[in-house]
């Protein structure tokens, strides 16, 4: 669209999404009629709509190792936050990698959106047969967390949970927007929505899931940094491993040190240990694959999404109101 950026120079987006993944969802687990949980809330988005959004490789190459399922934040896609960088880096090291797209660039109610990612772990959980990783940017972690919160048996179909920039108590930029009028999410993520209310009480940390939550006290959208831990979970400050480094909130989806620790939660049972990275981990700059140049242009396309969409999204005088499972 013409509102949105693109790369007009490089390797523009690198092609990792298969057009025929919604295809391969239906082959590989049989047509559906209408989406249901096992043992959680029924899901009211149309399943066809549901598989439309999954995009996975077209046969799981490496049925030693767990799935990988990657979720973005607000105003992007799967393939804007995760297709140039995560995706092609975690395949060449071996990975089966999948990839939502939550509607309406993650703008409207987080509610919805977190159906997306119920149903896209059933899918892969299901084809596989193998507990599923996820790994969430930004806003991405709240439909993480609010799935694995509200329906049980996601979280028996999840092993590692690694939340990348994560808003989970809320950020003040969601606060300065809804002044006035602003898109569902920007209340939702608004400090003291009660969306979070219900996100947070109780158990952060639900199930037998491993959690690993890495931040960056130099992120400029996670305002203030203190939101991005979480009780229960294994709290990672990038600064805490390499003195200094500067990481900015689009800046985790392709630093070095991030992925070395994504990577290590994925290889080992449990958590990310900041104290197995190799010796010189804070070397090097961005993850494999991309160079500096690469970085600084999807940043740039990330952030003036992010602009564009902030102007045009359909905005609210209010929160969404929570649904009724989340009542109590």
């Amino acid at each position: 669209m013409s509102s949105r950026w693109k790369p007009l120079s490089g390797r523009g987006w690198r092609p990792v999404v298969s057009s025929l993944a919604a295809v391969v969802m239906v082959a590989l687990l049989g047509p559906a009629q209408t989406a249901s949980a096992a043992d959680g809330p029924a899901l009211s988005t149309p399943v066809a709509t549901l598989d439309a959004a999954l995009h996975c490789p077209a046969t799981f190459a490496h049925p030693e190792r767990e799935p990988v399922l990657l979720v973005h934040g607000t105003t992007t896609t799967y393939d804007e936050t995760w297709g140039w960088g995560y995706t092609p880096a975690l395949r060449a090291d071996g990975y089966n990698v999948c990839g939502v797209d939550l509607p309406n660039r993650s703008m409207g109610d987080i509610q919805v959106a977190s159906e997306y990612v119920v149903h896209a772990v059933d899918r892969i959980y299901a084809a596989t047969g193998r507990k599923v990783d996820v790994i969430g940017h930004s806003q991405g972690n709240m439909e993480l967390r609010w799935a694995a919160k509200w329906w049980p048996h996601v979280q028996a179909e999840i092993d590692d949970m690694i939340l990348l920039a994560n808003p989970g108590r809320g950020v003040t930029g969601g606060n300065l927007f809804c002044v006035l009028s602003c898109a569902p999410a920007l209340h939702q993520f608004s400090m003291g929505s009660n969306f979070l209310a219900a996100l947070n009480r109780d158990d952060q940390t639900p199930g037998a899931i491993s959690y690993t939550s890495v931040y960056s006290r130099t992120d400029e959208a996670i305002i203030p940094f203190t939101s991005a831990p979480m009780t229960g979970a294994k709290n990672i400050a990038l600064q805490d491993v390499c003195f200094g480094r500067v990481v900015t909130h689009f800046g985790l989806v392709y630093d070095s040190v991030t992925y070395l620790l994504v990577k290590d939660a994925l290889s080992h049972s449990g958590t990310a240990d900041p104290g197995r990275l190799p010796f010189g981990k804070c070397l090097d700059v961005n993850l494999p694959g991309i160079t500096v140049g690469e970085a600084s242009t999807y940043s740039a396309v990330l952030a003036g999404n992010f602009s564009a969409e902030i102007l045009n999204a359909t905005k609210v005088a209010t929160e969404p109101a929570l649904k009724p499972y989340a009542l109590s």
